[in-house]
């Protein structure tokens, strides 16, 4: 079963959350209506980065190191990554 890491950042203060789903844009969806309580504060956000993984042991290990790096990284990866469909919805 495939999933994959996604990086969203708030387009109130430009801070990123970065979590994994088996779909991010629909878990994107949930982030902007405030289903979580962890990024309801800093809603609306947009999906910079997505990356797929065939298993969730590898999503999940790349998650963890994602969330480990500084913000100078992730605006470098939010910068070069590609633009996501689905946008701010």
């Amino acid at each position: 079963m495939s999933c994959s890491v996604y990086m969203i950042q708030s387009l109130r203060d430009k801070s990123f959350y970065v979590g994994i789903s088996k779909d991010p844009f629909r878990r994107l969806k949930e982030h902007n209506i405030g289903k979580l309580k962890t990024t309801a504060r800093k809603r609306p956000y947009q999906i910079v980065y997505v990356k797929n993984y065939p298993d969730y042991k590898l999503a999940r290990n790349h998650e963890i190191w994602l969330k480990k790096k500084n913000i100078d990284y992730k605006l470098k990866i939010a910068q070069l990554a590609p633009p996501a469909r689905g946008g701010v919805k």
